[in-house]
């Protein structure tokens, strides 16, 4: 299965991957309908599962991961996120979760607790996301964090790890690429892009960090350009003013708000047709495209096509 997906990310052929976030509930089995009631499982290489995004409160992203995995028989990335856990519980996570066989980890630091729904929720943060890939170098090498062999030794763990898509001063992103590819990392999902031009950008700079970091594996890593399909110009403001790290441009929040004036369907349609546009081209100019939808999976099968 994993051998699989690094040759869908490395192939020819374009790879797309869609985002589920796990209920406020105790059961993905819904999601899991929902995915195949829109036959996506089909149209993906991958699915990734997120961790108590903007810190409000979700099932697990391990445990979805089991299941989503066990349903689709296809490889499923769970993310771990700084924000929640020191390194033994990272270490006792990446061990439990080999063993049910998910081993593709997407690293994050994660969301300021200050912005969680559960009341006093403080951030555990003994240092950002390449404390995690610093971890999973330890354990692809055998041994814990401390240096310890471990017995028996867990099966090669795959670590990714996110870019934001835009930057004041662009070079600073292409810094922190060369610090999670030196760290490990086998490829950088970017936050959502909107626009070719930023996507070239992107790329641009993910070839150069490849060749400014000091490990061997960063020659083989990937770019996955991010895509948050927006149908409704309310969800354009939301994401623009409330999700860090995301900056929608202000001609498609007055695009969206302009098509709103004249009604929900033809909000939608140019929505859509936006939407549809971006990820074509990300497709053509590049293949490797992950879908954000907030479990839309309706509305990822009609971008996807």
């Amino acid at each position: 299965m994993f051998k699989q997906f690094c040759e869908n990310l490395t192939g020819d052929a374009p790879f797309i991957s869609v985002e589920i976030n796990p209920p406020h509930g105790a059961s993905v089995s819904h999601i899991i309908d929902d995915i195949k009631r829109h036959r996506l499982d089909e149209k993906v290489s991958a699915f990734s599962v997120t961790d108590n995004a903007l810190a409000r409160l979700k099932m697990s992203a391990v445990l979805s991961a089991i299941k989503l995995q066990s349903a689709f028989g296809k490889p499923v990335m769970a993310t771990m996120s700084m924000r929640d856990r020191n390194k033994l519980s990272l270490q006792s996570e990446l061990l439990g979760a080999n063993d049910f066989d998910i081993r593709l980890i997407l690293a994050l630091t994660g969301d300021p607790a200050k912005l969680s729904d559960q009341p006093e929720v403080k951030g555990v943060l003994e240092r950002d996301s390449t404390l995690l890939l610093s971890i999973i170098y330890r354990l692809n090498n055998g041994t814990d964090y401390s240096g310890q062999p471990l017995d028996p030794a867990p099966r090669p763990i795959y670590p990714f790890a996110v870019s934001d898509a835009t930057a004041k001063n662009m070079k600073h992103l292409l810094k922190r690429m060369v610090k999670k590819l030196d760290y490990g990392a086998r490829g950088i999902f970017t936050q959502p892009v909107f626009d070719a031009e930023n996507a070239r950008e992107l790329i641009t700079l993910f070839e150069e960090a490849k060749t400014l970091s000091i490990r061997e594996s960063a020659r083989d890593a990937r770019l996955i350009l991010g895509q948050f399909p927006i149908v409704r110009a309310r969800t354009a403001t939301f994401i623009d003013d409330k999700v860090p790290g995301i900056h929608v441009p202000k001609a498609i929040i007055d695009e969206m708000n302009l098509a709103a004036m004249d009604g929900a369907d033809k909000e939608h349609e140019v929505g859509f047709a936006l939407s549809k546009r971006i990820f074509d081209e990300m497709i053509a100019l590049h293949g490797n495209v992950h879908l954000m939808t907030h479990n839309r999976f309706e509305l990822c099968s009609e971008i996807i096509g």
